[in-house]
């Protein structure tokens, strides 16, 4: 798949916008760092954490380097590259001790992307750390797309990131409650002393066609977006996954997602807000959960824009991959290498999620560790209780009933993390569908549990995974799994490097207050 590359840059305040254009190229660093923000208007200021680069070359590796030292934050840390496949360098995905142990402070680590397209997104994927900032919008873009010809533009100007902000520090949250809603890194506060501060603008010429990628890259809520006035949107890319066209007016999009969206800028030059609803609610009173789209030639105000009467939702099941739909093996609900139906509980007294009766607590051994050194079943893994064996090549078909998941509320994001081989999961019934597809599903790597009392998400995959649930501070308290593949095929495919072997070492002389 041929591929072009161009160099990342900060993406207004907290998110990066790391955007490649080629597949092989020299190194780029990107640096961790702290900074005084106020994205919600003045008054709220708090550090963050923020990225930064060293180079503007175009590149596909980076090198991620640690220079956090703010002791309201986490300072070790992992970066994850969220929907990159890591087929044969799972050592490179970064969630903190299950493929590797964080980057200390002062320390750095190449990380290796390979040859694929899409929409993604990058977070740090130890403990609630990116909470405080470290995240941000990834794409690489396909010279030979597709969907080319039914947008005009497509560069970072249309790169949409969706998150929610804490005026508090993640390590002071057990479970957050977002103060405000920021688009590409601005948003306004609705409580006590919250202003009119800058939001995002997002400018379209008219009569341009605009392939708007979306990003949540929140921490808790799932956000329902329109744009006034502009009803014919078209969805073609759902978690890095060329889909058929689907033609909607407004969608939901859960933490992790991403959606590629085509608006045509067919109306009267002006300003058009651009709604962003925080589960769903919103009275978008003073401009808050809001963007503003505005048209090349209008007056640089805010939208005086009603907002659209919904006709037509995306609903998730009617996505069909464009490349080869179909989820693997017998086309049967039940008929699978591994069946399994997740039994999920909340332990409210130890503020502790379940997964079959086990909590996912982060081993002092990486997992991939303790499988290099000479574990080889998953009763031998830590920790105990959090893993489920399966062979090498087994199709795993897992069951999310309503009834299990109303156990810890809802609605949950499950999402599965390649631990090997390379490619998304195949979504085989859909919250708020009753029926199974097995011949054309919708394949993404983040699906929403559901609520509603006939839900029974089901997913089907091949190979090992992490899966786990993508509201970080659920995933925080233990609302994980591990699939884990026999693990003597696992250490014959995974070569790690020697940079990779010294993580560890240096992370474990660090004193408590530096991990």
């Amino acid at each position: 798949m041929p591929l072009i590359l161009t160099s990342l840059r900060t993406f207004i305040l907290l998110s990066a916008s790391l955007v490649v254009r080629a597949a092989i190229g020299p190194v780029a660093d990107l640096t961790l760092t702290s900074a005084t923000v106020s994205p919600d208007g003045p008054g709220f200021d708090r550090d963050a954490i923020v990225f930064t680069q060293s180079s503007s070359a175009t590149h596909s590796n980076s090198t991620v380097i640690n220079t956090l030292s703010n002791t309201n934050m986490r300072q070790s840390t992992s970066i994850h590259w969220h929907g990159i496949l890591q087929d044969g360098s799972n050592w490179a995905d970064g969630p903190a001790f299950v493929t590797q142990c964080p980057i200390a402070p002062n320390d750095s680590f190449l990380f290796k992307k390979p040859n694929q397209a899409g929409t993604f997104w990058y977070h740090s994927h130890l403990s609630t750390q990116y909470c405080d900032g470290a995240r941000g919008a990834f794409v690489i873009y396909d010279t030979s797309d597709p969907h080319a010809g039914l947008y005009d533009v497509d560069d970072e100007s249309t790169v949409i990131t969706l998150a929610d902000w804490y005026h508090q520090y993640a390590e002071q949250l057990v479970v957050g409650v977002s103060d405000s809603t920021l688009i590409n890194g601005l948003g306004r506060y609705a409580g006590t002393g919250g202003t009119a501060s800058e939001l995002a603008v997002i400018t379209v010429e008219q009569g341009k066609r605009y392939r708007f990628r979306f990003v949540n890259v929140a921490c808790d809520p799932y956000f329902t977006v329109s744009i006034d006035g502009h009803t014919e949107l078209t969805i073609i890319e759902a978690d890095s996954v060329n889909t058929v066209e689907v033609a909607t007016d407004s969608f939901d999009i859960f933490v992790g997602q991403r959606y590629s969206v085509i608006l045509n800028a067919n109306q009267d030059i002006g300003n058009y807000w651009i709604r962003a609803a925080p589960q769903g609610v919103s009275t978008f009173q003073g401009g808050i959960d809001s963007a503003i789209l505005r048209y090349v030639g209008a007056t640089e105000d805010e939208p005086t824009t009603t907002q659209n009467t919904v006709t037509n939702k995306l609903s998730e099941q009617s996505l069909t991959p464009l490349v080869n739909p179909g989820a693997p093996g017998t086309h049967t609900r039940g008929v699978a290498d591994v069946v399994h139906t997740l039994t999920l509980a909340f332990v409210g007294a130890q503020l502790q999620f379940t997964i079959d009766g086990a909590t996912f607590t982060p081993p002092t051994i990486p997992v991939l560790t303790q499988i290099l050194s000479g574990a080889v079943t998953a009763q031998q893994l830590l920790p105990a209780g959090s893993f489920i064996e399966i062979q090498q090549g087994d199709i795993v078909e897992i069951n999310l009933p309503v009834a299990n998941v109303a156990q810890v509320g809802g609605p949950h994001v499950i999402f599965s993390l390649m631990i090997r081989h390379g490619h998304s999961f195949d979504v085989i019934r859909s919250a708020g569908s009753t029926t199974d597809n097995y011949d054309n599903p919708p394949r993404r790597d983040v699906v929403s549990t559901g609520t509603s009392t006939t839900d029974n998400v089901t997913i089907r995959f091949q190979g090992p995974w992490f899966l786990h649930c993508h509201i970080d501070w659920h995933l925080e308290l233990g609302f994980a799994i591990v699939f884990a593949e026999a693990a003597d095929q696992v250490a014959t495919a995974v070569t790690p490097t020697s940079q990779w072997d010294q993580l560890c070492t240096t992370y474990d002389a660090l004193d408590s207050s530096q991990q």
